[in-house]
């Protein structure tokens, strides 16, 4: 990574690290497509600057392009991900970018869609733009992991989110949970729900603590995430909160066979989805399944809110690519009460799934860690 940075100026940082940052203030509008900032720099002065704000709307280069104007020409433009080329909802952006005759443009990193992946560059160098890319290209990657493993695998990014006392527990040996964490912990998990697309919980949940699984925050706008129910038996009361207002945040209730058919068509008529997936060998929700046809209908990201043994089947299932996990402290003790993953367990400490060094942040008094799967689970230290 340093010996990228060394192929560009400070000045360069700069205006890439603003694009960056004009990029992230679409978190949660933009799916199914990237969150994308750009620049326009003429003589080292920012002339025209913009980010992608929803889909279908103007690319993030449109908009710089339209406020620098005439004095485009010859400039640099500093983009997150690379210029599309391609007929979409829009016109492409390389098309703009060469009409306008800019000098040079800086691009964090390719678009890994299969329809551009560098044939943006082409057309730009073709037209004999200076064309330089992966400055900041890790800090690009991680700001849209989500578009990354939707583009490339139809498949949405998995968030397990969960907040554990000192001692691991998620709730006490009564079932209390409410709440493990503090006011500043439990805005950001609103505003999580926000930033992904659905939000997956199990039916335990539901039955127990009957949540709206919204996105409650002061201030808006804000969307609520499509609500995604694990209930292989369709046991979803027609009367939780799940299925209200549906028409402006769906649910979709996730049953197996096993549900009785009477009860699938009573879910349906509230308005709720039903969508039905082939049960796995413990005759749970096969999720890796439910994923691909999560996929199908464009949810491109899911916050995991589960229990337990939610938890456990998506971990041995594979899914999870990202671990939130905060930590508040508190001790409640009881070799009774439930961990975040509990399911039947790993008998050797060799066989545990290894995670990555955490980021932390803080929360009040609470801590966030944020880990992703280790690249290499055989590796054992």
């Amino acid at each position: 990574m340093e010996a990228d940075l060394l192929r560009f100026s400070k000045e360069d940082q700069t205006f890439m690290q603003r694009a960056l940052a004009l990029a992230a203030k679409a978190r949660g509008w933009t799916a199914p497509n990237p969150m994308v900032g750009a620049v326009v720099v003429k003589n080292g002065r920012i002339i025209g600057e913009g980010y992608h704000h929803r889909a279908g709307e103007p690319h993030a280069e449109i908009h710089a392009l339209n406020q620098a104007g005439e004095n485009a020409r010859g400039a640099t433009l500093y983009v997150t991900l690379e210029p599309c080329c391609h007929q979409g909802k829009t016109p492409p952006c390389t098309r703009r970018i060469i009409q306008e005759g800019l000098a040079r443009v800086v691009v964090a990193m390719e678009d890994p869609n299969p329809l551009v992946a560098g044939k943006g560059l082409t057309q730009l160098r073709q037209a004999g733009i200076i064309v330089e890319t992966g400055l900041l290209q890790q800090e690009a990657a991680k700001l849209n992991e989500v578009f990354i493993k939707y583009i490339t695998t139809k498949q949405p990014f998995v968030v397990l989110k969960t907040a554990i006392t000192l001692d691991g527990k998620i709730a006490a040996v009564s079932g209390d949970s409410r709440w493990i964490t503090g006011p500043a912990a439990l805005r950001y998990v609103h505003r999580l729900r926000h930033y992904y697309d659905g939000v997956m919980t199990g039916i335990g949940t539901i039955l127990k603590d009957d949540p709206q699984l919204t996105c409650r925050l002061p201030g808006g706008p804000y969307k609520n995430p499509v609500r995604i129910i694990l209930d292989s038996r369709g046991r979803t009361p027609l009367t939780a909160k799940v299925l209200q207002g549906l028409a402006e945040t769906p649910t979709i209730i996730v049953v197996t066979k096993a549900a009785p058919p009477s009860q699938m068509a009573a879910l349906a008529k509230t308005g709720a989805k039903v969508l039905q997936v082939s049960p796995d060998a413990s005759g749970r929700i096969d999720l890796k399944q439910l994923m691909t046809k999560l996929g199908a209908l464009g949810i491109s990201s899911v916050l995991l809110e589960g229990g337990g043994q939610v938890n456990a089947s998506a971990v041995a299932a594979g899914i999870v690519d990202k671990y939130l996990v905060f930590i508040a402290p508190k001790i409640i003790g009881g070799a009774t009460a439930p961990t975040f993953v509990t399911g039947t367990g790993i008998k050797m400490m060799e066989d545990a799934i290894r995670l990555s060094s955490p980021q932390i942040r803080r929360f009040g008094q609470d801590l966030l860690l944020e880990y992703y799967p280790a690249e290499d689970q055989g590796e054992n230290h």
